[in-house]
C-alpha cells in the first residue's frame, strides 16, 4: 500500500511536470537562472582565490645583510625563523644571486648596467626572502626581526635591512581585499538563495493555483496531506534536476569556449581545466541545491497557500 501511494505520487508529480507547460517552463527558467549564478559564484570565487594566491605568491620580505655577514650566520637565522610558525618559507639568495636577478631585471637599461660594470665589484648583499601563510602575517615576523636593544634595530648584527615597512602599504590592502573577498562572497551567495527561493516559491504557488479544482476533489475524498502536497515537491525536484542539468551542460560548453581566453586575463587559469578537475564538487553543488530549492520552495508553498 505504501510503495503504491509512492508510485501515484511520483506518477502525478511527473503528469504535472509535462502537463502544466508554461509553469513548469516558467519554473525552468527561474530555477536555471538560479542555478547558473550559483555556479557563476562558484567560478567568480575560483578566480578571486586563484588571483589572490598569485599575488600573495608575490609578495615577500626580504631581510639584507652587512657585507660581513657570513653564509654560516645567515643560514643560523634563516633556521631561526624557519621555526616561526607564521613562515611558509625562507629562501637564501646569494650575493652572486642578487647580482645576476638584478641584470635580468635591468637587460633592457644599458646605463644602469654599464655603471654596475663599472664599479668592478658585485656592490649588493645576501639576502632571504621570506613568504608568511597569511599577509597578515608578515607584522608578527617583522616584530621578530626587530629588537629595540640593538644598535641597528634589529636582532641579529649582521641584518642590514628588512624592507617590510617599503612593502606594509601592499601588504596591508592584501589583507583587506583578502578578508572583503570572503565576506562578500558569502552574503552574496546567501543573498541569492534567499531570492531564489521566493520566486520559486511564487512560480510553484502558480503551478498549486492551477490545480486547485483537482486538490479540492483529493481532499474532498479524504486524501491525506501528505499525499496531496507530493505531487507539487515532486514537479519541484525535477525542475531542479532539469534545470541543473542545463547548467552543467551551458557552463561545460562557455568554459571550453573560454578557456584559453581565461589563460591570459586571469594571471594564468583555465577555467576549462578547473571545471574538468573539479567536476565532481561542481555536480554535488549544483545538482543539491536544485533539488533542494525545488523541494522546499514547493513544500513551503503548498505548506503556505494550502494550510494542509
Amino acid at each position: 500500500m505504501f510503495l503504491t501511494k509512492i508510485k501515484r505520487v511520483l506518477r502525478t508529480g511527473l503528469t504535472n511536470f509535462w502537463r502544466n507547460g508554461f509553469v513548469s517552463l516558467s519554473s525552468l527558467v527561474v530555477m536555471f537562472i538560479t542555478l547558473f549564478m550559483i555556479s557563476s559564484l562558484i567560478f567568480m570565487s575560483a578566480i578571486l582565490q586563484f588571483s589572490l594566491k598569485e599575488i600573495k605568491d608575490k609578495v615577500d620580505i626580504n631581510v639584507y645583510f652587512t657585507s660581513r655577514a657570513t653564509e654560516a650566520d645567515i643560514f643560523s637565522l634563516k633556521k631561526s625563523i624557519e621555526t616561526i610558525s607564521e613562515v611558509a618559507s625562507v629562501i637564501y639568495v646569494s650575493k652572486d644571486e642578487a647580482l645576476a636577478n638584478f641584470k635580468e631585471r635591468h637587460k633592457d637599461d644599458a646605463l644602469t648596467l654599464e655603471a654596475l660594470e663599472e664599479l668592478g665589484e658585485n656592490p649588493l648583499t645576501a639576502s632571504l626572502s621570506i613568504k608568511a601563510k597569511e599577509p597578515s602575517q608578515y607584522e608578527s615576523i617583522a616584530k621578530f626581526l626587530s629588537a629595540t636593544d640593538s644598535a641597528t634595530g634589529y636582532s641579529n648584527p649582521n641584518i642590514e635591512k628588512v624592507n617590510y615597512y617599503q612593502n606594509k602599504v601592499v601588504i596591508d590592502k592584501l589583507t583587506k581585499i583578502t578578508t572583503a573577498a570572503n565576506t562578500v562572497g558569502f552574503w552574496v551567495a546567501i543573498l541569492f538563495l534567499i531570492i531564489s527561493i521566493v520566486i520559486t516559491f511564487n512560480t510553484i504557488r502558480l503551478a498549486i493555483f492551477i490545480s486547485k479544482d483537482e486538490i479540492s476533489v483529493m481532499r474532498l475524498v479524504g486524501a491525506s496531506g501528505r499525499y496531496v502536497k507530493g505531487p507539487f515537491v515532486v514537479s519541484g525536484i525535477l525542475y531542479g534536476i532539469v534545470s541543473a542539468i542545463l547548467v552543467i551542460v551551458v557552463f561545460f560548453g562557455l568554459t571550453f569556449w573560454v578557456g584559453n581566453l581565461s589563460k591570459n586575463f586571469f594571471i594564468g587559469l583555465d577555467l576549462f581545466d578547473f571545471y574538468l578537475k573539479n567536476f565532481g564538487q561542481i555536480f554535488l553543488i549544483v545538482f543539491g541545491s536544485g533539488i533542494a530549492l525545488g523541494a522546499i520552495s514547493s513544500y513551503l508553498a503548498v505548506h503556505r497557500y494550502l494550510k494542509i
